[in-house]
């Protein structure tokens, strides 16, 4: 890894330990708001296709950076173990992010925005699985996709609450 202190932490959990508190605190914050607004607009989310399941994508987007944040908490956790929590992570979340979107793009009807919903929603999830397998290989970057997975998670669920508080009003 050599001496620069940007590789060395990349593969170093615990010098991540401020960023998984704020994202921890965060992401824990706008999980309660999404309650809020799915909670206000139930019965309009349950009568439009694909929206109740868009309301679960928008969960799992935040849940997931709290769970990575949690993961990185863990006291004395070796980056091995961290790496194979955040790969399978990555992969639970990517399926699962995957299965709403079949439901929330269906193939039958003219979507337009697909490109985009596809755009706020995977890169939510998949740099997870390759942070994952870059901390368990020691390269190609490490912990530094896993900021990317995080701002994109918190990205792409606050777009999904706004259509689910505003737009859904229009």
């Amino acid at each position: 890894m050599g001496d620069d202190p940007q590789v060395s932490a990349a593969y170093t959990p615990t010098d991540w330990h401020d960023l998984y508190v704020a994202t921890a605190s965060a992401t824990a914050a706008l999980t309660g708001l999404l309650f809020v607004a799915v909670s206000l607009n139930i019965e309009r989310i349950l009568n439009f296709e694909g929206l109740p399941e868009r309301a679960m994508q928008t969960l799992v987007m935040l849940l997931t950076p709290l769970i990575v944040s949690i993961a990185g908490l863990i006291p004395g956790q070796s980056k091995t173990a961290l790496g194979v929590e955040l790969l399978v992570l990555g992969v639970g979340s990517t399926c699962a992010i995957v299965q709403t979107l079949r439901r929330t793009i269906p193939a039958g009807r003219n979507y337009q925005r697909a490109g985009f919903h596809l755009l706020i929603t995977l890169p939510a999830s998949v740099p997870l699985v390759v942070g994952g397998a870059s901390l368990l290989a020691g390269r190609g970057g490490g912990l530094y996709w896993i900021v990317a997975a995080i701002a994109w998670a918190i990205l792409g669920a606050s777009v999904n609450a706004w259509v689910l508080l505003v737009e859904i009003l229009r």
